[in-house]
């Protein structure tokens, strides 16, 4: 019976390119994880969007010299154009700036509002006498009283990722002209968050399949004691507060940005004529989140607290959270340009390299390294030379001694029904991991069987073989082309393009997910499409080439 899967990626802020940072930490396992569902027959929602509003946002718009609409355009477009190219399969990217959004958020809001779970009160907020005007979070910068870190932010410290208020930091500064900010009172609505500790300790009991790190930092969160948190600043850009008297504040973009993953599924199902409901509705759908380790309290607590608060709608069932992936041993810095920009890296190399790297060295425990020299090596020794190299050798040589169809086979040989035995259990193994979302695991296990597919070829030597006869040869050619069959479907959710290349040069016709989730051999007799290589090999020159753009502007 088909489960229905809502996925859920975070909204990256439209103010600057994406790098491998957000890849590695929320988009690649999302995408990989809807595929996967996909090919088992699931209904699937995979929604996200560009982040439009937030102080983030107004700040480079004033740096680029633009309006924040300006900028949020060009960086949507520019997130658009690479998810296409990276095969980032959304069923629905849309942005925060939508009339949808807005009417979905004002709903929440005003639903919370009415029972007790939002109120008004005011709050010391940071007002620059330099700047004359009260600072909205991002606007102050200074020492995390946590952490100690010196560059904390007043809405979060990227560091220990504690969620902050600007009047917690040490030694505060204007991040516009660095005077130190006065504290006034300002008129604020706050969500009521400590009301729900008891409701959020008792729904987190049955979580024991979540990852330990991002169980262990909600309970520890949770049990230190929560705190109500202001919703609406004092800024001109954002989702207006649907309240008279309210027109000069908007609501803060931390509410407002968990709220898209409702407002969207609703965008979508208006789009296409499908109702949302069921992806949103207590038992009837697993709804799950991918974000990078910096955004757990607001999807695994406040985000559910918001729900439950509202009542009668789906709570996450897990939240998959990525720790941080770093660039040649360094802290991914975009102020130094210590970055591999997606755009770049799409410029000049193919997708399903990246996307492969990315799963095998994927940051799921702990953060994870890039490297433009183990990028490299993987590619040549383990895409090219293992996966790649065994489809070219057996699919040329079928196709050049059995006039470019596949063989029919005789009798199966120990041997031949050992590798397709670990065919079937390769899939499975693959299908278990990848439903948990242990995708490294995963595509370890699908790169197993490549690497026993080899050896099977060299034990069998068909290009010696045949001048004994085509009969045996015909066999073992069967059995190896039943088992590339079965790679291209294991494969499939974390290098598309390639597998669907497989697919037709197996012969088959239409998409790879219309076959579904199983081991399905081409027949005997099934013509073949002319061989062509998988993949590219790679110059090893490139390993210096691309270290030496690393912060260079």
């Amino acid at each position: 019976m088909s489960e229905r899967i809502l996925v859920a990626a975070a909204w990256p802020y439209a103010n600057g390119y994406l790098h491998l940072g957000h890849i590695a930490g929320c988009y690649l396992p999302a995408d990989i994880f809807a595929r996967y569902h996909r090919l088992k027959g699931n209904q699937v929602l995979m929604v996200s969007g560009s982040d439009q509003h937030g102080t983030p946002i107004v700040l480079q718009a004033e740096k680029e010299g633009k309006t924040p609409q300006e900028l949020t355009q060009f960086y949507h477009q520019g997130f658009l154009e690479s998810w296409q190219r990276l095969g980032i399969s959304f069923d629905l990217f849309t942005t925060t700036g939508t009339a949808n959004h807005a009417r979905v958020t004002h709903d929440m809001f005003l639903k919370l509002r009415e029972k007790g779970y939002i109120y008004e009160d005011t709050m010391p907020q940071p007002f620059c006498p330099r700047c004359r005007r009260f600072l909205p979070d991002r606007y102050v910068e200074g020492t995390c009283p946590f952490c100690s870190s010196p560059q904390a932010r007043g809405d979060q410290c990227d560091n220990c990722a504690k969620p902050l208020n600007p009047e917690d930091l040490i030694q505060p500064r204007c991040r516009v002209c660095g005077a130190p900010p006065q504290i006034k009172q300002s008129r604020h609505f706050f969500l009521r968050l400590s009301a729900f500790s008891d409701r959020l300790l008792d729904w987190l009991k049955d979580k024991t399949y979540w990852r330990q790190n991002v169980l262990n930092f909600t309970q520890r969160y949770i049990e230190e004691g929560l705190k109500d948190r202001a919703i609406t600043r004092d800024i001109e850009w954002g989702v207006s507060v649907p309240v008279s008297g309210w027109e000069d504040k908007r609501i803060y973009v931390w509410f407002e940005a968990v709220i898209g993953y409702f407002s969207a599924s609703q965008e979508w199902a208006q789009i296409q004529g499908q109702d949302w409901h069921p992806f949103w509705t207590p038992g009837e759908a697993k709804i799950y989140h991918f974000i990078g380790k910096d955004n757990i309290p607001f999807h695994t607590i406040i985000w559910p607290a918001m729900l439950m608060g509202y009542g009668g709608l789906a709570l996450p069932y897990d939240v998959p959270a990525n720790e941080f992936l770093t660039i040649e041993g360094q802290k991914l810095s975009t102020s130094l340009n210590w970055a591999v920009w997606l755009p770049d890296y799409l410029e000049r190399y193919d997708p399903d390299p990246l996307r492969y790297y990315l799963s095998a060295n994927m940051p799921e425990t702990g953060d994870a390294d890039f490297s433009w020299r183990e990028f490299w090596r993987r590619n040549n020794d383990e895409l090219v030379a293992t996966y790649g190299n065994l489809v070219h050798r057996v699919l040329t040589f079928t196709y050049k001694h059995f006039d470019g169809a596949v063989p029919s086979p005789g009798e199966l040989d120990a041997q031949s029904n050992a590798l397709l035995r670990k065919a079937e259990d390769s899939l499975a193994a693959v299908d278990g991991l990848l439903g948990q979302c242990r995708f490294r695991e995963a595509i370890r296990a699908a790169m197993g069987l490549a690497q026993e597919a080899n050896r099977y070829l060299e034990e069998k030597s068909p290009w010696k073989a045949i001048s004994q006869g085509k009969e045996a040869v015909a066999t073992s050619l069967y059995t190896a082309i039943s088992a590339i069959s079965c790679l291209k479907t294991a494969f499939y959710p974390f290098l598309p393009f390639s597998s669907q290349k497989l697919h037709r040069l197996l012969g088959f016709a239409g998409e790879v997910v219309e076959a579904g989730w199983r081991m399905v051999p081409p027949p005997p007799g099934q013509r073949l499409a002319r061989p062509e290589p998988l993949f590219a090999k790679l110059d090893e020159r490139i390993v210096a080439e691309e270290t030496s753009r690393l912060g260079t502007s």
